[in-house]
């Protein structure tokens, strides 16, 4: 967690970006680190912890770190909750909380209560289009030999 917060206070001091860390660990070892690269690559996608799962898949040539754990120096937003989720990490590890983060102007509040509205009611307009042409992919999908489950 020390590596997190250093991650975090070093992206501030060096204006690197967010004040955010994240660390993967796998028995013990660490995989991978990164602060938040926002700013620095202008990807909003670049939070601490995506960075360092991205990094972590990358090292260890898989998609699935169900071995692994993170330590973030913050509560995952929604985001990076969901790609840990995804990325099948065992267990999240956090210093900061989202309303601490919320205190600083980083308030995912608005995310959480988008997420409980149907989709007709989000502030960002949401439409449906060509599912029946879409649907081929999925066919494809479910008929081949090659997938790969994840």
């Amino acid at each position: 967690m020390r590596i997190a917060i250093e991650l975090a206070e070093r992206n501030v001091l060096e204006s690197l970006g967010g004040p955010f860390g994240a660390v993967v660990v796998k028995n013990g070892e660490i995989i991978s680190q990164s602060g938040n690269l926002v700013t620095l690559t202008n990807d909003p996608t670049a939070h601490a912890e995506i960075s360092a799962i991205r990094l972590a898949c990358t090292k260890l040539n898989t998609f699935d770190l169900t071995d692994c754990v993170i330590y973030t120096s913050c509560e995952p937003c929604p985001m990076c909750l969901s790609a840990i989720y995804w990325s099948r990490i065992s267990t999240v590890y956090y210093a900061n909380t989202k309303a601490d983060a919320g205190n600083i102007g980083f308030d995912d509040k608005f995310i959480y209560e988008e997420l409980e509205k149907p989709m007709e009611q989000r502030s960002i307009p949401v439409f449906q289009l060509m599912r029946d042409e879409a649907q081929q992919a999925f066919k494809f999908w479910s008929q081949s030999a090659m997938r790969t489950h994840y």
